[in-house]
């Protein structure tokens, strides 16, 4: 399966998903899930998707997701700021698409903009017993 046929799944699957509740985290960013499914041709793999809405200078802090989390992330609206492991930083607009490796530890992730909202896609190839999609570093 290639990343097209992951981002072609997840956008059916983001016109037929009910809205379910948000989460926020310390008010730096909401994080609504809006996909689930397991993907039927991959045993034990699911894809999950969530919309990352950042407030105007907000940001997320520096996190790693599940092990085996294979994400691509792509910039709805907004321009959003985000390192990976070492990386150089870099700011993505809306339309550009990044991606995260499993094992990965996202360093900045936040709103580059200090007066505009930014709204993020991200769509998580996992294992499917997998069900903490991000954790906060320490």
């Amino acid at each position: 399966m290639n990343i097209r046929s992951i981002a072609g799944y997840a956008c059916i699957g983001l016109a037929f998903a009910a809205a379910l509740p948000a989460a926020a985290h310390d008010n730096a960013e909401t994080v609504t899930p809006n996909f689930a499914h397991a993907i039927p041709n991959i045993p034990g793999k699911s894809l999950k998707a969530v919309v990352v809405d950042y407030a105007p200078g907000a940001a997320s802090p520096a996190h790693t997701h599940a092990p085996s989390a294979f994400i691509y992330a792509y910039v709805l609206s907004g321009e959003i700021e985000s390192q990976v492991n070492d990386g150089p930083k870099r700011i993505y607009h809306a339309g550009e698409s990044f991606f995260e490796e499993p094992g990965a530890v996202h360093r900045v992730s936040r709103n580059a903009s200090e007066s505009e909202p930014a709204k993020l896609l991200a769509v998580f190839v996992v294992d499917s017993n997998d069900k903490v999609l991000t954790t906060p570093l320490k």
